[in-house]
């Protein structure tokens, strides 16, 4: 399939090949700096590409080096290292973003393409999970958070996580760590398209923005808050009886700002079990059809909502996502953003894995930590010994030829080494009643005295 180095490390190492391809494909260095040029308001490129912090980055955030400081020490950056972190605090917020869109779009055509796409959990609407993202507090290293007792946040935003294709498919991110997620309903509520379905928690329960996707003819499911007001137009009727307990239904009455009135549908689960909140009742407001989706398939639909919590897991857990050295929110929102971005060179990757391996259940199990960690040994080793040069015919191929290799690769994917590693249910802890008052024990006596 190639020659020489890299047909070796597509032998041994292919889903490294995979994303090393990818990344030459979606990120290469050219196209960016050229989107760079186009995209970029107030910043503009002097000594450093915005390439070169993006590949700079990218090592950070896929652990391949520890740091930025010892990224830029591997580089081949000219600039000071002074001159790397004030390009990095002036990326603005809308580069970020339109970073994540590009390459989540990019990313989407080749899903399709490859036919790696999860089967829809509601025909004919696109699941959309709208979640919440806080970033973690940065460290103190800028002069004005020396003396805070504080936490400093360096911002939060909104992310958008396509179902089918198993994709952060938007981000709306907020440099101010202590806005309200509702202030930026208005911009995601511009994203909505017709025959989208929303699913989301019930912070995000807002007359304004539930009015705004019902016009665009898109569909919500979202949890009921209590502050918004609706009047029943009927008693809660019987429903079925979902996973979790009895359903029961009605039908709402909500008039908007505008003076409009709207008609939606009220499902209320009776729990058997509490919540981790300790809630009883688990209500939902919808304006999907009954005939299209009853109470049980809204309360299941809703149940999934917690996909998106499980991508921001792997986030967090497979990549370096929230940076807290970097202290300037623009920096911290540019590296939690390029997190995404990375997170979606891996939805491709399983996206290929399942194409190629139909009869494997990939989802349930391959294990994306393994195939995290499997990544990032091998690919220090690909960048020293493959030259540039190889990595063309990822970069000039066309969509179709470029998921044939994809495929080609996933065929050589050995599953068995990223099998998910299944653990039994969790004990509960031992009560420590012994020694106590004792600062240590010695362990060599304990186990001697068993």
């Amino acid at each position: 399939m190639f020659d020489g180095v890299l047909e070796r490390f597509a032998e041994r190492a292919p889903a490294s090949v995979m994303v090393r391809g990818l990344l030459e494909r979606l990120l290469n260095a050219e196209r960016l700096d050229r989107w760079f040029e186009s995209a970029s308001g107030a910043q503009y490129t002097r000594q450093i590409l915005f390439s070169s912090l993006v590949g700079l980055m990218l090592q950070v955030i896929c652990r391949v080096q520890a740091s930025v400081n010892a990224a830029y020490c591997e580089s081949q950056i000219a600039a000071s290292i002074a001159a790397v972190y004030d390009k990095l605090k002036g990326v603005e917020v809308s580069t970020a973003q339109g970073l994540v869109r590009l390459t989540a779009e990019d990313a989407a055509g080749l899903i399709d393409e490859l036919g790696g796409a999860r089967a829809e959990r509601l025909p004919g609407y696109r699941l959309l999970y709208l979640d919440g993202n806080c970033l973690a507090a940065s460290e103190r290293r800028l002069k004005p958070l020396r003396d805070s007792a504080a936490a400093p946040l360096p911002g939060k935003s909104l992310v958008v996580f396509d179902d089918a294709r198993g994709l952060l498919s938007d981000v709306f991110p907020c440099a101010d760590g202590h806005a309200q997620e509702r202030s930026l309903l208005d911009e995601v509520a511009e994203t909505v398209q017709a025959n989208d379905l929303w699913i989301a928690d019930r912070n995000f329960c807002v007359t304004a923005f539930l009015a705004a996707i019902a016009r665009r003819q898109a569909a919500f499911l979202i949890r009921h808050h209590t502050g918004l007001n609706s009047k029943p137009l009927s008693a809660l009727q019987p429903a079925g009886t979902g996973a979790d307990g009895p359903l029961f239904e009605q039908a709402v009455q909500v008039t908007d700002a505008e003076g409009h009135t709207w008609t939606w549908r009220r499902i209320v689960l009776e729990l058997e079990q509490p919540t981790r909140n300790g809630d009883q009742q688990l209500t939902v407001l919808t304006n999907l059809p009954a005939d299209q989706a009853d109470a049980a398939t809204v309360a299941e639909l809703y149940r999934s909502r917690w996909t998106i919590e499980t991508a921001f897991q792997k986030l967090e857990g497979h990549l370096n996502s929230e940076l807290n050295t970097l202290g300037y929110p623009q920096a911290a929102l540019f590296g939690f953003c390029l997190a995404l971005v990375a997170f979606n060179l891996y939805a491709v990757v399983m996206a290929a894995l399942r194409a190629a391996h139909p009869e494997a259940n990939v989802d349930e199990t391959v294990s994306e930590y393994y195939l995290a960690g499997e990544i990032a040994r091998t690919s220090e080793g690909l960048t020293i010994a493959v030259e540039e040069q190889h990595w063309q015919v990822f970069a000039q191929a066309d969509r179709a030829q470029l998921c044939a290799l994809l495929l080609a690769l996933a065929q050589r994917v050995n599953l068995k080494k990223l099998r998910k590693s299944r653990r039994g249910p969790k004990k509960p802890p031992t009560p420590r009643t012994k020694h106590q008052g004792k600062p240590h024990v010695s362990t060599a006596k304990l186990l001697a005295g068993r």
